[in-house]
């Protein structure tokens, strides 16, 4: 995912995190990971504590986190999501 990422495999996992996780003022929460989107849902917000990733518009995508190990624990996260639900 650090180079190139599946627009399906974000798609998928954030609707399995809407779908499963525990609503709280618009944002979903699921194995510690938070799906929301913006005012239009145009933009895909997905985080946990220490990587944040905005996947909007064009499957244009953008990632923030300080280490790449943060990183790595995050898309192992996410394959988890998608695996286990």
């Amino acid at each position: 995912m650090k180079n190139e990422i599946d627009s399906k495999f974000v798609l998928r996992v954030f609707d399995k995190i809407r779908q499963e996780g525990e609503e709280h003022e618009g944002k979903y929460r699921l194995e510690g990971v938070v799906a929301y989107t913006d005012f239009d849902g145009y933009t895909l917000f997905i985080n946990d504590a220490k990587v944040a990733m905005q996947f909007g518009f064009h499957n244009q995508y953008h990632f923030d986190y300080q280490k790449s190990d943060d990183f790595d624990a995050f898309e192992k996260k996410l394959r988890n999501i998608d695996k286990s639900y």
